[in-house]
């Protein structure tokens, strides 16, 4: 698709020296239209008004998560209503297939890097993110808000899944229905969308070269996190980051619930406003996830 000119005038007007030699367009996130300068250039620009606050947020965020994880992130140069620059940050999206081709050394090292990402993340001190007036995650669900997805579910979607489908969202959710599964935890910096895209792994250094996208970052539950891992990887390879993510073990249970849950939410959504993209957004998860309390 053609990049609007009126992204390209505020490029411009931002950097006036700029040559655009070589221009990437990407529409593939919900909030965010991304051009690509050259490779050296990341202009994300807001696609609603609600959006543009959302960078705002993102801005105020990066500037404490910076100081205090290993993992390059994005570092705003410019900032404006609805749109932000960066320097871009290399790499391609750490999949479950990249990390699984690597050799057992090199993918250990590469699990440390993302555990420690985590801990880092999770650790910041609660004091510093209320001084920079960081907001609760978007993502953050209540056993309630879970019931009335499971209603939805069952109002939605069943009439379009097979008996054997039915049947596994019922067990996913049953330990919510009787109130097995417990939902208190204390709040912290989460990223809340972790995704494979969002994990930028230089195969020539074979390291993370970064992290990118913090749109839906905010306080919320360290099992959100995870479950976006255990999604993107699978549990045999979530369970190694407990050594530098000694924390596994207390969000565990809820992560795999959480991670149970993705594709249904996003099949609801796809269905309630009639777009087939988002039916088919987790295509390609990974399914080693074990049962809760296991």
């Amino acid at each position: 698709m053609k990049i609007p000119v009126y992204y390209l005038d505020k490029i411009r007007a931002a950097y006036p020296n700029i040559e655009f030699e070589h221009l990437d367009f990407n529409q593939d996130g919900m909030v965010n239209d991304v051009v690509v300068v050259n490779h050296e250039l990341v202009c994300r620009f807001a696609r609603e008004d609600w959006g543009r606050e959302v960078l705002v947020q993102e801005a105020k965020l990066l500037e404490v998560v910076k100081r205090y994880v290993d993992l390059p992130v994005p570092q705003f140069e410019h900032l404006e209503a609805g749109f932000v620059s960066y320097s871009y940050i290399p790499g391609k999206p750490l999949s479950r297939n990249t990390l699984l081709k690597l050799s057992d050394t090199v993918r250990s090292r590469i699990i440390s890097q993302l555990s420690t990402f985590h801990y880092q993340l999770h650790s910041i001190p609660t004091e510093i993110l209320l001084q920079a007036e960081v907001s609760t995650s978007s993502t953050v669900r209540s056993r309630q808000d879970w019931l009335q997805l499971y209603e939805q579910v069952q109002e939605n979607l069943f009439p379009h899944l097979w008996r054997h489908q039915k049947t596994w969202i019922q067990e996913l959710f049953a330990p919510v229905v009787s109130g097995e599964l417990d939902f208190n935890y204390t709040p912290v910096l989460i990223n809340g969308d972790l995704a494979v895209y969002h994990v930028l792994f230089d195969p020539v250094s074979e390291n993370i070269s970064g992290v990118i996208d913090f749109g839906v970052a905010g306080f919320g539950d360290p099992a959100c996190d995870i479950a976006v891992q255990l999604s993107n990887y699978g549990e045999s390879i979530v369970l190694q980051m407990e050594k530098d993510y000694p924390m596994l073990g207390n969000v565990i249970d809820r992560a795999r619930f959480w991670a149970g849950t993705l594709e249904l939410q996003w099949a609801n959504y796809g269905l309630k406003y009639n777009d087939t993209s988002l039916l088919l957004a987790h295509i390609g998860l990974a399914r080693d996830i074990q049962l809760i309390n296991k």
